[in-house]
């Protein structure tokens, strides 16, 4: 295929009268429209008409377009975007899970209660945490649900405290999701280290002073309900003084949410229950390789301590034992427990994105608990490695220890009028996927790479060779960069215009 060839909309192949399917006319009356006419769309011609070959060439063409993790690396920092084991999709497609339905009663699916049991286990031992639900659907929506069980412990006990805490090196999921909780949000500095400073912060150049942690705590005291931590944090940095950091928030009456997107750094290595953490979300699409990108489906189940158990949506998968025989033989059976009287309520649609948890748990059992830990060195040695090859190539704005993922910027390309949108379109010609920009924003000018544990030393390599070759262009032919990608199917586009007036439907006046 020419890769400069624009393929055109399916509707502009349109040709009236023209079928891919022939269909027997009918031998009984036509069914009524019984649509309400206030739901049926107007002024839209319906479907395209194309032939069967057209249709096929077409997806076909526009597949090819597309760029995933079984092309080639795909480093997008702190979305761990890393292989999807094709044993996961296998089992995940055995009739038992795919055809049984959710309302089916208790007694016909034993074994599918039992696997999210399961996977309770499992996360409850890598996470080092009481109980956990796995209804959440997503990241964001785990930590939604975290933080309305820090709301609901404090209602129980009286209090009706109004603030979160959150480092400037948090997700920005995590602002949002406090003041939709109904919470004040409150920034806490970050130090020159990347790390939750705990004492105030003067910027040199406008002589702003942003307040640590003990500041902030001493300002707002029994209000504080929590805090909201990301660790390791988006700066791919091990907030190392985080058992300082939920003693202070202890102190006050407070509690701790974790942002466990970055878990794909801790498992097998640390337990955030270990160091006191109260709640927290992990995201399967990341750390248990279920499918990610395009939206989900994911699951973000929340794991919280006991004192916060009570709380949790309902239902829970819970298991009942008793002694079978002469040998007395433990038997299992599973249920749903609906008893709650304290739940949040439910925060999915039936039970969760049962299809994600059972990828989930077949990637843990295939891997094993030794085997998680080394795919998470792996992830942490794949990271530093391209860290020691790129240093240099690339500023390094902190120097911090790495883990999983490290943050560039462009502050030598800068210097040739090339920033870092010109170096992620210049990626795409090299064939990569380019890596998260712009993010965390106490980075001007971010490159944040996270190439997973997935990649192979000749991956990394080629990533290596390709970002040389830029920041190479970027002194020589910067011009170049400014025009990236070249080779790609469509040349840069207006993303300005694009995300302030976005054209999401196809109409006639667009041809």
């Amino acid at each position: 295929m020419n890769l400069r060839s624009r393929e055109p909309l399916i509707f502009d192949r349109s040709v009236p009268g023209k079928v891919g399917l022939d269909l027997p006319k009918l031998d009984v009356p036509p069914a009524k429209d019984t649509r309400p006419a206030h739901l049926k769309r107007h002024g839209f011609d319906a479907l395209p008409s194309c032939s069967e070959p057209e249709v096929i060439r077409h997806f076909t063409k526009m597949s090819m377009w597309n760029y995933g993790m079984d092309q080639g690396m795909y480093p997008l920092g702190s979305c761990t975007m890393k292989h999807n084991p094709r044993l996961n999709e296998k089992v995940a497609g055995l009739s038992g899970f795919a055809e049984s339905h959710p309302m089916a009663p208790s007694t016909l699916v034993q074994g599918n209660l039992a696997l999210i049991y399961t996977l309770q286990e499992w996360l409850k031992e890598i996470t080092g945490l009481a109980a956990v639900t796995l209804q959440p659907s997503a990241g964001a929506a785990g930590e939604l649900t975290g933080v309305m069980l820090i709301r609901a412990y404090h209602l129980s006990r009286g209090r009706k405290r109004r603030a979160i805490l959150i480092p400037d090196s948090a997700h920005g999921t995590n602002p949002a999701t406090a003041a939709m909780a109904g919470y004040e949000v409150v920034d806490v500095a970050s130090a020159a280290d990347g790390t939750v400073s705990f004492e105030d912060i003067t910027d040199a150049v406008t002589g702003r002073v942003k307040k640590g942690l003990l500041a902030v705590i001493a300002e707002h005291k029994e209000d504080i309900a929590g805090l909201m931590v990301t660790n390791p944090n988006t700066l791919g940095i091990f907030e190392h003084r985080i058992d300082e950091i939920c003693k202070c928030i202890h102190e006050v009456g407070g509690l701790v949410y974790m942002d466990g997107a970055n878990m794909n750094a801790l498992v097998g290595v640390a337990r955030p229950g270990d160091f006191g953490i109260d709640v927290m979300h992990m995201n399967l699409h990341k750390t248990m390789s279920t499918p990610h990108g395009g939206g989900g489906p994911g699951a973000g189940p929340v794991l919280c301590t006991a004192a916060l158990e009570p709380f949790l949506p309902k239902p829970i998968v819970v298991r009942d034992t008793e002694k079978v025989g002469e040998g007395e033989v433990p038997h299992h059976t599973y249920r749903w427990d609906w008893e709650r009287p304290q739940s949040i309520g439910k925060v999915h649609s039936y039970y969760g994105n049962f299809g994600m948890l059972v990828r989930a748990l077949t990637y843990c059992l295939s891997h094993g608990g030794d085997g998680l830990r080394t795919a998470t060195l792996r992830a942490i040695v794949n990271a530093n490695y391209i860290r020691h090859e790129l240093e240099g190539v690339y500023n390094l704005p902190i120097k911090t220890a790495s883990m999983h993922e490290v943050v560039f910027n462009d502050a030598i390309q800068a210097h040739h009028d090339v920033h870092t949108l010109d170096i992620a379109k210049r990626l795409i010609d090299y064939g990569f996927h380019p890596p998260t920009i712009y993010f965390p924003m106490v980075v001007s000018g971010a490159l944040m790479i996270e190439p997973t544990e997935s990649e192979s030393k000749e991956e990394l390599d080629a990533f290596v060779h390709a970002m040389k070759m830029i920041a190479q262009e970027a002194e020589e032919t910067p011009d170049l960069l400014h025009q990236a990608p070249v080779t790609a199917p469509l040349r840069r586009l207006d993303e300005t215009t694009a995300a302030r007036k976005p054209v999401l439907r196809w109409t006639k006046a667009l041809v």
